[in-house]
């Protein structure tokens, strides 16, 4: 049962297919990693992976879809480079260590603003903001739409009077966006779409291209745009895995139902820790995540947190320790994890409960 954070679980059906082709694509006679990314058999897989992207989350033509390297991590730099324009400040919504990063590296760029943050309060709660507490005159606002460490998640598009930057890393694909209400949306492929290795970028046109500062050529995203992904040799295996996630996707009836599923997934987890006198959840009810989980021991049972983890990992569970920031359990329940694998998690919390309960 793999609740791992990311690299995460992906498709059986999609690891299957893989295995499957690794030695002959389709007939090619060779496996996608070995095959030329010029070739027109790797054309249609990226066109094809692009295609079913656009199509499952409804992206307007005036947005652009790229498939880039360097993780979600790069994109905290590229993002103020390519953004910051007018008058270079920007006003960032931390919730979570990720948008602290993404703040820190942005501030070497323009005069970057914190809007509001719930790190006073270990991040535990979504800072709830209307738009006047926004700066009218800022190049951007930017947020992570959930946050893998401390399990938070904007559960609906927020109204932003400028453009608005979404890093969308952990919970891509798992529920209904509005495109239109971004500048930009990006994220790292490896927990909910694919492997690690792979960023994907989905970028509106007339964002781009007015800034002053020259830029290097590999973090200047009209040179992705005009060679469609391909100014540098693309990762493409990984973008094949994409390309098959997506396609399995689509074949169980794409973003609502996928939704509807990962609903079933929360309600079933948050129900037992929220029953449970042994656990405790650690976010605001309200602003819980659908993708990570977390929660940690009960107050009079802190001390049965190592047993409770090696219990779990005897009955087959795998990856549902805490962040190293903060301790206690972490549940990643992305798109591909079965609800089988939450009820198993579930149960094997009643059995150590009635081993333990006073």
């Amino acid at each position: 049962y793999n609740f791992s954070a990311g690299p995460a679980v992906l498709p059986e059906e999609v690891l299957q297919e893989a295995a499957d082709e690794m030695l002959d694509y389709q007939g090619s006679g060779m496996s996608v990693m070995e095959m030329s990314h010029r070739s027109k058999v790797y054309d249609n897989i990226i066109k094809t992976a692009e295609k079913d992207l656009r199509e499952l989350m409804n992206i307007p033509d005036n947005y652009k879809v790229l498939f880039l390297q360097g993780g979600g991590t790069l994109q905290f730099s590229m993002v103020p480079l390519n953004l910051l324009r007018n008058t270079k400040k920007a006003d960032y919504i931390v919730t979570g260590q990720w948008a602290k990063k993404a703040a820190q590296e942005a501030q070497k760029f323009g005069d970057i603003r914190i809007a509001a943050t719930s790190e006073p309060d270990v991040y535990t709660y979504i800072p709830k903001l209307k738009r006047e507490d926004f700066r009218q005159d800022a190049d951007y606002v930017y947020l992570t739409t959930n946050n893998t460490i401390y399990g938070t998640e904007y559960h609906t598009d927020i109204d932003s009077p400028v453009p608005l930057i979404a890093d969308m890393s952990s919970d891509i694909l798992s529920r209904p966006v509005d495109v239109s209400k971004y500048a930009m949306i990006y994220g790292g492929a490896q927990k909910n779409i694919g492997p690690a290795g792979v960023t994907f970028v989905i970028v509106r046109e007339d964002a781009l291209g007015k800034v002053s500062r020259p830029l290097p050529s590999m973090v200047d995203y009209r040179n992705h745009i005009a060679s469609k992904s391909m100014f540098n040799t693309p990762p493409v295996f990984a973008i094949y895995v994409v390309k098959e996630t997506l396609k399995w996707l689509k074949s169980i009836g794409g973003v609502p139902e996928i939704q509807k599923r990962n609903k079933a997934k929360a309600d079933l987890l948050y129900a037992e820790i929220d029953r449970n006198p042994l656990f405790v959840g650690t976010a605001v009810k309200e602003d819980r995540s659908l993708m990570n989980v977390c929660f940690v021991m009960s107050e009079p049972y802190a001390d049965l947190a190592p047993e409770f983890l090696e219990f779990a990992k005897g009955k087959g569970m795998v990856g549902i320790k805490g962040h190293r920031l903060v301790g206690g359990f972490r549940a990643s329940i992305y798109n591909a994890l079965p609800i089988e694998s939450v009820q198993a998690l579930v149960d094997c919390m009643r059995e150590f409960e009635k081993i333990h309960a006073k």
